[in-house]
């Protein structure tokens, strides 16, 4: 057993009994291979809580009664294909499709109304009249969304050397055959039964169904659909947030089955779309560029593929597919003759520039196109080009790269909306979207109540505190400061040195002497710094990569070993490039702690924000809970139990061969609950469960995440193993429920075996939601929901055990409340003592002097993953695959591993 220390062990393991004897006619069964698995669901409800002040509280949901629940949904399968043959696969096609179908033959469908998701899946009340339906129908002048890009602008001969009869053929009329055939019968009992906390496939379906009429209902409309969120193509619901992108405003609209009965969460949500209008207005916008004449063509290409345009003076739209190689007035193409013929008969062709073809035989004079690419909307071997001025991008097209700095922040400034102004928002939604006027939801008997459910709320009281001197206090509206306080546990900081890359904005002294005077006052003994290393001038246009480099040369010059802390200050930008470099540089090459600041604004109150990361970066903490020093944490000072904190985050949606990256906090020095460490670990681009939990590489080696997490808290806690381990997991939805406790716990259990056989500790698992669309308002007040709000009834799940946590004080905007659903709990906890763990976890980050809105291993996890993401940023993608050990397969993309950090750095809070 090549696992903890053997000494630690005996003890834990005397106290088991010995394991009853193996009957003689009884053969054991090799596990792994014949014993049946068992399969773990979410546990169901235990009890609601009782503790904290009672408060009722109004919520986004609005009650929902279904009339019949006797009849039955059919569920048909569509199949749409062109008259040859070929499979439609236009988004957007379907449902003008499947409307004509319709329309043309109501009396073959006997009449019903038709749930169509607008891919395969189409619903009815009631059966249709035969299982298998074949319909025949003809839409004039379609303009798919997905277009098949060898049409001309005006089904006239064009810049595109191909005959006159193919090219107009596709934007006069179009046949399609469409196959209705049936797949399944849901019974609307099924509603019903999801309510009594009796769910099945059929429940979900069902409810799935009743999502689509809604979508369904907003596309009727000339909504663009995100899922279940809807937007209109209204001018007053767009707002600029810079780089041709305009957040829209839109909501979200879905039945939930919920404890006090079906109901509808309606709320406001937002994306970010195109700036319709001229192609060349969003290109000017988007690159920030004076004129068209200064563009990047190169960087235009990739953000204009795939978008919709508009065409004047035809008015037909098109799919980009690319740029002209040439300028409009140098692209030549072969025009056809119509009146002069060849020796075979055939029209001749004339080499005409667009340019000569649009102003000579069109009569359609461009301004500013001639010195310009042209657009391409054609087939890669077909190309058809218009001139760039005649080219409008369609509105509602959503952009879907990831947002800069500024951006994001523009979009959270424009986007919030006090309590009060999103209620009136949304009794506004639920009005003008008329849902009692729509056909299907008629049929089911389907009636919304327009009022807000109210729900029993409970205010949990803040935990209480501990800093230092031994003194006690309790925030007041989840915050607290350190005026006139001590840290609970300060460091001491004797080698260390200043670094500089942003001269001349700053002076480095007068920072320094500012620290060293903040931290006396917080507890913290800081000596002078060793030196103060200026970049050298010649440096600063070289490469991030290399600004780093040269910048550890003079350091190393100068230092007579390796400094126990160095303050970087950087460039005044929110996202400096030197950040991944400096930051993998110091801790995977020369386990360094290192803070970087960007010195902007620093004043006493910035200073000592940057000493509580600096403090718990280098060991010492700022506050505690004062449960966890006396020690009286319900069910977890009394038995070894270490608290994970697991996330794994992606890259941007436009991104899919980025790595994604999983991390795990875990914490150590029992029974503390406000230390922690993290293991970071790249997997495959948009893989949501975690893989490197448990990963033997051999009988004796696992070089899993959970090993390093099991080990440290070992040896940090006096060499005992955690009985209990309480998982948060962030980030997945409820589909991926089962995957979290069967894939992801059994590879624990796994590690937890692989270390010691006869260890059998005990589990909760709990994930964390902020991406949901239930909010909370306080009756009679505008002002958010008090820090600590709690609700567990009536909107939370008919059957599970999940309850919804306002940890903080939202300070803008409308509070979002984390959404927290128990899948397992061995231990036992009670209703109320685990919802004052998850609360007084929201206490226990060190970064800030606030309760924070999620647990803190979860926020931690965030961190680490965002910090060694930008380890990733800066590498080239040829150095990638082969120098750091990702794997390569043909086909399969390779995940670059990241840098392990130092040793005495992997278990400190770098990420802090």
């Amino acid at each position: 057993m090549d696992s903890f220390e053997q000494e630690g062990n005996g003890a834990a393991l005397e106290s088991l009994p010995p394991p009853p004897p193996v009957p003689p006619d009884v053969v054991p069964i090799k596990a792994e291979s014949d014993a049946k698995k068992i399969v773990r669901h979410p546990m169901a409800r235990r009890g609601v809580g009782t503790k904290g002040q009672k408060v009722t509280i109004l919520t986004n949901h609005f009650k929902v009664s279904v009339g019949s629940t006797d009849g039955h949904f059919y569920h048909y399968s569509v199949s749409l294909s062109y008259e040859d043959g070929r499979p439609v696969d236009g988004k957007g096609v379907g449902r003008k499709v499947i409307d004509r179908v319709h329309e043309t033959y109501k009396n073959d469908l006997d009449g019903k109304n038709f749930a169509y998701d607008g891919e395969k899946s189409l619903f009815t009340i009631g059966p249709l009249p035969n299982n298998k339906l074949e319909f025949t129908v003809v839409l004039e002048d379609v303009a798919p969304t997905r277009n098949n890009g060898n049409a001309s602008p005006d089904g006239q001969d064009s810049p595109n050397g191909r005959e006159r009869k193919r090219l107009r053929r596709p934007y006069h009329s179009k046949t399609f055959k469409v196959e209705i055939s049936y797949a399944a019968k849901i019974p609307m009992q099924a509603i019903q039964n999801a309510l009594r906390g009796q769910e099945s496939e059929n429940s979900q379906e069902a409810l799935r169904v009743l999502d689509i009429i809604l979508r369904q209902h907003a596309a009727k409309q000339g909504c663009l659909l995100v899922r279940q969120s809807f937007f209109q193509d209204n001018q007053n619901n767009f707002t600029d947030i810079g780089g041709g992108v305009l957040g829209c405003r839109g909501f979200h609209s879905s039945f939930r089955a919920t404890q006090g009965g079906l109901s509808l969460n309606i709320d406001v949500s937002t994306t970010m779309i195109i700036q319709p209008g001229p192609v060349v207005d969003f290109l000017l916008a988007n690159q920030n560029a004076r004129d068209p004449y200064s563009l990047d063509w190169n960087k235009a290409k990739r953000v204009l593929k795939n978008l919709r345009i508009k065409v004047s003076p035809s008015n037909q739209e098109y799919k980009i597919t690319g740029l002209s190689e040439q300028l409009c007035k140098d692209q030549l193409f072969s025009m056809k003759q119509k009146n002069t013929k060849n020796e075979n008969g055939e029209a001749e062709t004339l080499e005409i520039t667009i340019y000569d073809y649009f102003a000579n035989h069109r009569n359609i004079q461009l301004r500013y196109s001639a010195d310009l690419p042209c657009i391409n909307v054609g087939k890669p071997k077909r190309p058809t080009y218009i001139p760039i001025e005649l080219c409008s991008l369609v509105s509602l097209q959503r952009y879907t790269k990831a947002l800069s700095t500024f951006q994001r922040a523009s979009l959270v400034e424009k986007s919030r909306q006090k309590p009060q102004e999103r209620m009136n928002v949304l009794s506004n939604v639920l009005r003008t979207s008329n849902y009692g006027a729509e056909p299907m939801l008629k049929s089911c008997g389907v009636n919304i109540n327009s009022n807000f459910t109210q729900v029993d709320g409970r205010i949990l009281p803040a935990p209480r505190l501990r800093v230092g001197n031994g003194e006690d206090f309790f925030p007041r509206n989840g915050r607290w400061n350190f005026n006139n306080k001590k840290l609970v546990e300060p460091s001491r900081i004797e080698r260390w040195a200043v670094v500089n890359f942003s001269a001349p904005r700053c002076d480095p002294n007068n920072i320094a002497r500012d620290l060293i005077r903040c931290g006396e006052m917080k507890g913290i003994r800081i000596d002078p710094p060793f030196d103060i290393f200026n970049e050298m001038n010649q440096n600063r246009r070289l490469s991030p990569v290399v600004r780093v480099e040269k910048m550890f040369e003079q350091i190393q010059s100068k230092l007579p070993g390796a400094p126990q802390f160095l303050l970087c200050l950087l460039p005044d930008r929110k996202n400096s490039d030197l950040y991944g470099p400096w930051k993998r540089k110091n801790l995977s090459e020369y386990g360094i702690v290192t803070q970087c600041m960007a010195p902007a604004r620093v004043n006493d109150q910035y200073l000592t924000n940057l000493l509580l990361k600096i403090n718990a970066k280098l060991g010492g903490l700022n506050s505690m809970l004062t449960i966890e020093q006396t020690p009286s944490i319900p069910m977890i000072s009394k038995v070894p139990t270490i608290i994970l904190g697991m996330d794994v985050s992606h890259g941007s949606p436009g991104q899919s061969d980025v790595p994604s990256i999983a991390a795990v906090v875990s914490s150590r020095q029992w029974p503390l609950i406000s230390r922690y460490r993290a293991s970071v670990r790249t997997q495959s681009p948009k893989l949501e469960m975690i893989d490197s939990l448990f990963k033997p590489v051999s009988d004796k080696v696992d070089e899993g995440i959970m090993r390093e997490a099991l080990l440290d808290f070992y040896t940090s806690s006096g060499k005992r193993k955690p009985d209990q381990i309480i998982i948060f997991r962030d980030g997945v939805s409820e589909s991926q429920f089962n995957q979290v406790l069967n894939k992801e716990l059994d590879q624990v259990i796994e590690a937890c075996k692989f270390l010691d056989e006869n260890w059998n500790p005990k589990f909760v698992v709990i994930v964390a939601q902020k991406n949901h669309h239930t909010k909370f308002f306080q009756q009679g007040s505008p002002d958010n929901v008090l820090p600590g709000t709690v609700i567990d009834n009536k909107v939370c799940h008919p059957k599970n055990n999940d309850f919804y946590l306002c940890a903080h004080a939202g300070m803008i905007g409308t509070t979002r409340p984390t959404h927290y659903h128990v899948l397992l709990d061995q231990v036992g906890f009670s209703a109320d003592d685990l919802q004052e763990l998850v609360h007084s976890l929201s206490y226990v980050y060190q970064r800030s002097t606030t309760a924070i809105s999620v647990v803190a291993p979860i926020c931690y996890a965030h961190l680490a993953a965002s910090q060694l993401g930008q380890f990733m940023k800066f590498e080239d993608a040829s150095e990638t695959s082969s120098s750091h050990g990702g794997v390569t397969t043909p086909g399969a993309i390779s995940v670059p591993q990241l840098p392990r950090l130092k040793d005495n750095v992997s278990s400190s809070m770098f990420f802090c």
